[in-house]
């Protein structure tokens, strides 16, 4: 083989053994570029990516091509032996490269040309000018050279493999680009002079030689250096481009992440992007102004998140910004896009204000008389939205020393709902929220982080929180104190992934969080693992992570109006005493709680438990009697809004009609009357509420005792139902929490489930140690004994005894049924949320769909709820709901079974509750559903 530098092409060329069926290396053979026989990768892939006319980046394309086809152009099993010492181009018949007569035949086995081939190939071209000299020539440019490989497929029939077309573009494409003439689709031609020339003398058009000469080859050092340079480089623009995809578009690149891996612990989870709205409006729902203020920012006395207030407003959000700072974790539009509602910094300001976040009906209508006028004042000078509330005046419970004021979340967190419209949002108290408190715990949690790591990020926050004077010393602190919180908080992950990892529920599975999601939450093991866990490894007493589990049971967020009369407020019927839940639910939102014995013993329970703003709540929430007066008053049920939303969403007075009688036929058997509906009430005195015999009187209240009904018979997911029933925990003996002896002695509860002082049942050890807290926050805040009896009441803090009075037919765990009031405001539907809209709910379960996304997405009146798609494909941020997992397993806590509507029944088989409706049917029912 000659040097391309220094000599020229043979005269004539060198012979090519006819086992080389590829016309263009039978040029490069024949030419003197490459040996017959073995040629090195570089050699081969340097020598064609030269004669290509190829500069830069495209060149080393080039290159790359060359060297995946060379690699296997003597087969599979020769891979290595080419990785080592190149492709044997005298070896190439029979090969995956050789198409064997399924090409164009130009070629014979013993290597002669076939002229009528030739002559074929010319035919599917026409006459070209030479650009050079002006003359005509016949040639074939990209359509005409693609129509002649499709007509040589054709001819070959069945002997044509799958993977001939792939092969067929690195041929009479290649010698086109290659050896071509003239510019432009249509113009640029291959000459079938010079293809005769190619294939009968095994020679190049001078043009090719000397573009082959004028490029010499780069020895092997040279060539690693440069692919160095070059994958340096390459890495450099890949970072770059990373940066810049990571700074600008966030959401975007961390949806397409798996959900675990070091990269998504790095960056924050992605978030829907927030839509615009036009009008928004907060329902009429018998409250004022200055009451709704006050719930949506009152503080239960909880610490929900893991800094002190002035650190959290001093936060920001967890992305990294190339040209600009990040916004701040605080701002509103940043906390609205995990489902949050803004809230203005004060209801004592101006009607335009007041009315772009809602509140026209201040000025529209006759305002009720406020009930929170002489309680304990709010503010929300920061404008964080409903939710968030500051707790000032934080005492530390083991240690009574003063703390900085602490941030947490609020009953109206999560019970305050709204749905969007065609741009109008739609606002009211007592609902499900749609938030997505995991998202905001993990940007939480990498907000420090990056406040930590990130370059000049401390010194902001440092600014903010201390002053710009502040001296390095106390700097210093305040970054040790930040690391010590990141410290506490990734130790506590990595410590429950692995417990988590070592568990089994109790029916023998491998414990697995489930996803909450947006309008979600697994209340009950979050609070267990709070209480029974978290609070201990704070209080210094180690060793209980062992109580942790799995979050896998979730829920929709329940409506919260009529709970107070009630007996039972929970879907599954668990608690009774008003104040234990309250409290219970204020501990599982991270109130500080002391359960460590290095302290003084009185300060042994101790909390920063709010009791008498969850008095007041419970007050506000319930409002007088309603069984005297034979009508609700605190917190109503908000109204369908078709008075704001137009023709849309007007009710249809016929169907309505049509629809009330169903109800009376199909669903008072659960959930009795309707508690809104006087028209009800005197077409079916028999079936009204109010007339029930499920009214109970405990102490001097009447309290609705609603029913209760078998997980198995309503077939319904049974996950939260378990929570309470198979939950086991573990306490220090220190303690002396002995459910047995509490619950027995305080309440006279009976039927208890047997205990020890460190081992028991997770639902009797809250019960207990909430009881214990809740007494001891009523003593510590100096609350008159009469006053404690009347916020206790006579509802006993005992375990549900079942439906009442007892039925065989209906064995535990139970459901509990709810009066329907406010129904349109709570998809979607079941109490796991997992049937997005009524039109869904009053069909056979299996119709229902499987998965669905949930997020910033518009509300349907007509389905009266979601409108989803079997399968639909969640836009960015937004969270799936989903029954199974990837393979098809059931994920815990999320069948959408249960509650159907199918057969002719009844009788009915488990699983179904009414018979099959009719279209009609049907929409009489959403209709009336609408107006509750």
């Amino acid at each position: 083989m000659h040097h391309p530098a220094s000599k020229p092409p043979f005269d004539p060329s060198i012979g090519v053994s006819p086992n080389n069926p590829c016309p263009f290396l039978r040029g490069l053979v024949g030419e003197g570029f490459v040996d017959g026989g073995t040629v090195p990768l570089n050699t081969l892939s340097q020598t064609i990516a030269n004669a290509s006319g190829e500069t830069g980046l495209m060149k080393s394309w080039a290159r790359i091509q060359v060297r995946g086809v060379a690699l296997i152009a003597n087969g599979f099993s020769h891979i290595l032996k080419s990785i080592r010492s190149g492709p044997q181009l005298d070896e190439l018949r029979g090969g995956p490269l050789d198409k064997r007569g399924a090409g164009s035949r130009v070629l014979g086995v013993d290597g002669k040309v076939n002229e009528d081939e030739i002559a074929r190939l010319q035919s599917f071209g026409r006459t070209y000018t030479d650009p050079d000299t002006g003359s005509s020539e016949p040639g074939l440019n990209a359509a005409e050279i693609k129509t002649f490989m499709h007509e040589n497929l054709k001819r070959a029939g069945s002997a044509v493999r799958w993977y001939y077309p792939v092969l067929m573009q690195f041929e009479w494409p290649v010698l086109l680009k290659i050896m071509g003439k003239g510019t432009g689709k249509e113009d640029r031609y291959l000459s079938v002079a010079d293809v005769r020339t190619l294939l009968n003398a095994r020679q190049f058009p001078d043009r090719i030689n000397q573009r082959i000469l004028s490029q010499p080859l780069l020895s092997s050092c040279a060539l690693r250096f440069r692919w160095a340079l070059g994958i340096i480089a390459f890495l450099f623009a890949a970072a770059l481009v990373a940066l810049v995809a990571v700074a600008e578009f966030p959401d975007q690149v961390r949806a397409m992440l798996p959900q675990k891996g070091v990269l998504a612990q790095l960056l924050p989870p992605p978030l829907p992007k927030l839509p615009e709205t036009t009008a928004a409006f907060w329902l009429e729902q018998n409250w004022s102004l200055e009451d709704r203020h006050w719930f949506h920012h009152t503080s239960q006395g909880t610490a929900t998140f893991p800094v002190p207030y002035t650190w959290f407003m001093a936060l920001e959000q967890p992305r990294l910004r190339l040209f600009s700072r990040p916004g701040m974790v605080k701002d509103s539009a940043y906390l609205e896009r995990f489902g949050f509602i803004q809230s203005p910094q004060s209801i004592k300001t101006d009607a335009t204000t007041l009315r772009s976040f809602g509140y026209a009906n201040v000025y529209d209508t006759t305002q009720p008389k406020s009930l929170s006028t002489d309680w304990s004042p709010v503010e929300n000078v920061d404008g964080l939205p409903v939710g968030f509330a500051r707790m000032t005046g934080v005492v530390d419970p083991a240690t009574g020393r003063r703390e900085e004021d602490k941030i947490g979340l609020t009953c109206a967190a999560c019970h305050t709902g709204h749905v969007r419209y065609k741009g109008v949002d739609v606002r009211f108290d007592g609902g499900p929220a749609m938030t997505d408190l995991k998202k905001l715990e993990s940007v939480t949690g990498l907000s420090i982080a990056y406040t930590l790591y990130v370059p000049f990020r401390f010194k902001r926050f440092a600014d903010r929180v201390l002053g710009p004077d502040a001296s390095d010393a106390d700097r210093n602190a305040l970054k040790q104190s930040l690391k010590a919180t990141l410290t506490f908080l990734l130790d506590w992950q990595k410590g429950y992934d692995k417990t988590i990892a070592g568990k089994k529920t109790w029916d023998g599975k491998q414990q697995k969080d489930t996803e909450e999601g947006f309008g979600r939450l697994d209340a009950l093991n979050r609070i267990g693992n709070q209480v029974f866990s978290q609070d201990f490894a704070l209080s210094g007493v180690k060793g209980f992570e062992k109580n942790l589990h799995a979050q896998d049971a979730p829920v929709s967020f329940p409506p919260i109006w009529t709970v107070p009369w009630l007996k039972f407020a929970q879907y599954d019927a668990s608690i009774e005493q008003p104040l234990i839940r309250n409290a219970g639910e204020a501990l599982g939102v991270t109130a500080l709680l002391n359960l460590s014995d290095a302290y003084p013993k009185d300060r042994l329970y101790r909390s920063s438990a709010d009791v008498t703003n969850l008095h007041w709540i419970e007050s506000l929430l319930a409002g007088p009697d309603p069984y005297a007066q034979k009508k609700l008053g605190g917190l109503t049920s908000p109204r369908w809004p078709s008075q704001i939303l137009g023709d849309d969403w007007k009710i249809n007075p016929d169907r309505v009609k049509s629809g009330r009688k169903l109800y009376a036929k199909i669903c008072v058997e659960c959930h009795l009357g309707p508690v809104n509906d006087p028209e009800f009430d005197k077409e079916f005195p028999q079936e009204s509420v109010w007339s029930s015999s499920r009214w109970e009187r405990i102490g001097d209240e009447m309290v609705l005792n609603p029913i209760q009904k078998s997980v198995t018979g309503m077939g319904t997911d049974s996950a939260q139902a378990r929570v309470l029933e198979k939950r086991t925990v573990s306490v220090p003996g220190f303690l002396d929490l002995n459910p047995t002896r509490i619950l027995g002695d305080q309440w006279k509860c009976t039927n208890l489930p047997e205990t020890t002082s460190t081992e028991m049942p997770y639902s009797v050890g809250l019960m207990a140690i909430v009881d214990i807290v809740s007494r001891k926050a009523m003593n510590d805040a100096q609350i008159p004994p009469d006053a404690q009896k009347r916020w206790w009441g006579a509802r006993a803090n005992c375990p549900n005894p079942g439906p009442q009075p007892p039925d065989p037919k209906e064995p535990g765990p139970w459901y509990r049924a709810r009066p329907l009031n406010g129904v349109w405001a709570t998809a979607p539907y079941l109490h796991n949320g997992s049937v997005p809209s009524l039109d869904w709910m009053l069909r056979p379960a299996a119709e229902r769909p499987k998965k669905f996304c949930m997020g910033q997405r518009d509300y349907d009146p007509k389905l009266v709820g979601f409108a989803v798609v079997e399968g639909e494909r969640c836009k960015t941020g937004e969270t799936q709901f989903s029954t199974t997992w990837p393979d098809g397993t059931e994920i815990n806590g999320n069948s959408n079974l249960g509650h159907s509507f199918e057969g002719k029944g009844p009788p009915h088989k488990d699983g179904v509750v009414g018979r099959l409706l009719e279209e009609e049917e049907r929409k009489d029912l959403i209709e009336y559903l609408k107006t509750l």
